[in-house]
């Protein structure tokens, strides 16, 4: 009951300072309250709610999480109306079908309107089968099309020789470095043969390029979420409080 009573107290303590805060900002004239200053003002309350997490889970970082999925999926719908559904569904194939506008309705339309249509009966305990034509061609449509494009661009490109034996030194290590990689993590993946003498030391470097190229995109991640924490703390401390120029 003390714990639930504190965390009561810091969260109406930041609250009334981030309301004194901007309160002082604006009798000033630092933030224009009918310009950009309650954009700024509604980004920084938002910002620092996601934020209340790093303390605990807590009801402002939760009515803050809700907001953003309700108004992201506001926003997708929108987009999908107007994007999709009414250039490609009803202006071509609805609104011809009642309305004369001189143009014949595509019903070609109709295989992949039934098929969205489909996937809304998830919900559906007694239709819910028929999601799966929609699901099953979905993901046959992406396989067909993704893996003959990876086998191509990650396998086959890979493996060529002929930048191999190149004249410069540094793009021959480097081809050679690739094939090797490729090479070795087929082999550590090849199951049929036992990991042993060559064919084991061969695997052995496969799990060295492995361990690299995890490192390598564990590190990129690490840097891509850190730009996005000093946008944001950019933002409070330039934007908000106006301490950077």
């Amino acid at each position: 009951m003390i714990k639930k009573n504190r965390d009561i107290y810091i969260i109406f303590s930041i609250f009334i300072l981030f309301f004194i805060v901007n309160i002082v900002y604006l009798s000033l004239g630092w933030l224009d309250l009918w310009g950009n200053g309650l954009g700024i003002i509604t980004g920084a309350a938002f910002t620092l709610a996601m934020y209340s997490f790093l303390y605990k889970d807590n009801p402002v970082f939760k009515i803050a999480e809700n907001l953003f999925v309700g108004v992201a999926m506001g926003y997708w719908i929108v987009i999908t109306w107007f994007n999709i559904l009414k250039p490609d569904v009803f202006e071509t194939l609805i609104v011809p079908i009642f309305k004369d506008t001189g143009k014949a309705p595509q019903f070609t339309i109709l295989f992949p309107t039934l098929l969205g249509i489909f996937m809304l009966l998830r919900f559906s305990k007694k239709l819910a089968w028929l999601s799966r034509w929609s699901f099953a061609f979905i993901v046959g449509l992406g396989a067909g099309i993704t893996i003959p494009n990876f086998i191509h661009a990650f396998i086959l490109k890979q493996l060529t020789f002929d930048s191999l034996f190149s004249t410069s030194i540094p793009v021959s290590i480097n081809n050679f470095l690739v094939l090797l990689g490729v090479v070795s993590v087929l082999i550590y993946f090849f199951f049929s043969v036992e990991h042993k003498g060559v064919v084991g030391g061969v695997s052995v470097i496969g799990v060295w390029f492995l361990m690299i190229a995890f490192g390598a995109s564990f590190g990129y991640t690490v840097m891509a979420r850190m730009s996005l924490l000093i946008g944001r703390i950019q933002f409070l401390i330039r934007d908000w409080l106006g301490l950077l120029q």
